[in-house]
């Protein structure tokens, strides 16, 4: 479970920017945006650099934020679905702004 800002827990913009900005969530919401239902393994093949372990653990942040549903199949060997939310689909529109707006402007902020 992640921990407010213990400064400001009311603050909407501080604790919700700090869930997004580390390097993996934006990147899995956004894949899961381009796929729809993914596989773990088909995740894990989408982003070739991520660790299991840390795939899975950004994975388990994201359900617990509501973002994504986790969807287990009683199945042998095991299923397990991803898939965005309600409310991480409603939250792609954001993210594609920043993503067009850090394609634009890349250039001049990082060189």
């Amino acid at each position: 479970m992640h921990t407010l800002d213990p400064l400001y827990p009311t603050c909407p913009i501080r604790n919700i920017i700090n869930r997004m900005s580390d390097k993996w969530s934006l990147l899995i919401l956004g894949t899961l945006n381009q796929n729809g239902i993914m596989r773990y393994k088909e995740l894990n093949a989408a982003i070739p650099d991520i660790s299991q372990k840390m795939l899975s653990s950004t994975l388990k942040r994201l359900e617990e934020d509501k973002l994504i549903n986790r969807k287990m199949y009683a199945e042998i060997p095991p299923r397990v679905e991803y898939s965005l939310t309600k409310t991480g689909k409603e939250f792609m529109p954001a993210v594609d702004m920043m993503v067009n707006w850090a394609l634009e402007h890349f250039d001049e902020i990082v060189g």
